[in-house]
């Protein structure tokens, strides 16, 4: 929020979020067959008939899912949800793409994008567990076909597969652009050294290991090679075989470009409402942005996980190892998942590939959750109204609360919020008035954040939904965007006037 108005953190990449949605895109193709996405039932047609903002007011009618797809500019949308430990459901909505107005089946793969961190964060613990390389060793100990330059000053002992897994490592570059179908694509080594053609800055050491969460793809990367170096197998068909083959997700894979089975039910990713130049980018950073994958295959991936934690053996990582993926490094970030530890644990990701945007949530003590993606327009401003439906039908509260009219808050009570907040990277200054709590984030006029509680408050602007320890020594986002959190802090904040 410091000196970047309006800018929120989304999985691989750094995104503007709009102030107001974007004028809708002309019908160009007819509506799919009812049938194409998938069976449907009660669950889905709530979806359909039944999506809210945030905050609404006491004659406000919720909007339809078709309504909101052309009001967000969003082709495609695919929803899985897990229930009571197995998948409930899962249907696509819309189009995969408006070229050849084919729509969205439940198979139909999209980017997971800085999802892909999460599967390649369990491979990389199942090594792990077979002594394949350490989790708290020098990450150099176990590379072969490159080492990470030595910085006597960030990183005296080097950094620790747990350091990148948890974005602790202190290394640099954040996301990836990806390239062009048919473009020369860089290997993995000349990514990490930012050589042609690789479009990226070299991956090299920025901050004191294990001193801050930062956010770096680029240790994904890293984590990519050594996973390779280590099993001597190339990492797409390593992940086939640790982890994507043994869960059943058929319909998911790392390769790069993508294989002919995935081209046969892909999203293109769209902008304005048409397909992408090239209809979508090649990222041959596998391990951080990699994964086409659909929405019931990342609904298996979740349900391992929570089976795992939960005490069950047999699963892709023994229960031990799930509970240290699980648990807080830094922030509320584990090894390769955001945490959400307000109310009940719930674990998760999103991501931002150049035409698609992604989201996944569970719950870490019972087998609920739900898994979106869409591919293109304001996908994460649908996946949270879509997200919000879902969970007020299930009774989640945890992951969305239902939608709420604005509550009027006393000048002492929003005086309790006010204050400067620093944390992830990010600051803003919370200012009480009257008229209510204004955020001071960069931008040349401060925002009024919508009162939902005493303790929740919401930013239009960046769709985000913002929770205060019960204190208000600190707040983290709690929907519309990872768990970030804020500390109170006793520096002099910036000028706001």
């Amino acid at each position: 929020m410091r000196k970047k108005h309006r800018l929120i953190l989304l999985g691989s990449v750094v995104i503007a979020a709009l102030a107001s949605p974007a004028a809708a895109q002309p019908d160009r193709c007819p509506a799919p067959a009812e049938a194409a996405g998938g069976p449907s039932n009660v669950h889905t047609r709530n979806v359909e008939v039944n999506l809210r903002p945030p905050v609404i007011k006491p004659d406000d009618k919720p909007f339809s899912l078709a309504e909101e797809m052309r009001r967000y500019d969003v082709p495609g949308i695919s929803i899985a949800v897990i229930h009571d430990g197995k998948l409930a459901w899962a249907r696509g909505w819309g189009f995969r793409d408006v070229a050849s107005c084919a729509p969205v089946t439940p198979e139909t793969a999209f980017q997971a994008a800085s999802i892909s961190k999460v599967a390649t964060a369990m491979l990389a613990l199942r090594l792990v567990e077979q002594g394949k390389i350490g989790l708290d060793q020098d990450i150099n100990n176990g590379l072969r076909s490159w080492q990470l330059p030595k910085d006597p000053k960030l990183a005296p002992n080097g950094v620790t597969l747990r350091e990148l897994l948890s974005h602790t490592g202190g290394l640099g570059v954040h996301g990836f652009a990806g390239y062009l179908p048919g473009a020369p694509l860089p290997t993995p080594v000349q990514i990490l050294d930012g050589a042609p053609p690789s479009n990226s800055a070299p991956v090299r050491s920025v901050l004191p290991v294990g001193g801050q969460y930062q956010y770096s793809g680029g240790g994904y990367v890293l984590t990519q090679v050594a996973l390779s170096d280590a099993s001597g197998i190339p990492f797409a068909e390593l992940a086939e075989r640790e982890l994507l083959g043994p869960l059943g997700m058929t319909r998911s894979a790392y390769a790069q470009p993508p294989s002919a089975t995935i081209r046969a039910d892909m999203a293109f990713g769209h902008a304005n409402g048409v397909p992408i130049p090239g209809n979508y980018h090649v990222y041959p950073e596998q391990g951080p942005a990699g994964l086409w994958t659909s929405a019931s295959d990342l609904a298996r991936l979740l349900m391992d996980i929570q089976a795992s934690a939960a005490g069950k053996k047999g699963h892709r990582l023994s229960p031990a190892m799930t509970r240290e993926m699980l648990t807080p490094v830094k922030d509320n970030w584990g090894l390769g998942t955001a945490l959400y530890t307000t109310g009940a644990a719930r674990f998760g990701h999103d991501g931002v590939n150049e035409g698609f945007q992604s989201f996944m949530i569970a719950y870490v003590g019972k087998g609920e959750g739900i898994v979106a993606l869409t591919n293109g327009g304001q996908g994460r401003r649908l996946m949270d109204e879509v997200v919000r439906a879902v969970a007020t039908d299930y009774g989640w509260t945890d992951i969305a609360a239902p939608a709420t009219g604005e509550k009027m808050l006393s000048l002492a009570e929003l005086s309790k919020a006010a204050g400067y907040f620093e944390g992830t990277g990010l600051s803003v200054v919370l200012e009480a008035r009257p008229e209510g709590l204004f955020a001071y984030t960069g931008g040349p006029t401060p925002e009024r954040l919508i009162a939902l509680s005493s303790t929740r408050f919401l930013s239009t602007a960046i769709g985000a939904t913002i929770e205060f320890a019960p204190d208000y020594s600190s707040f983290t986002i709690v929907e519309g965007g990872p768990p970030m959190k804020l500390v109170r802090s006793k520096a002099t904040p910036p000028a706001t006037k």
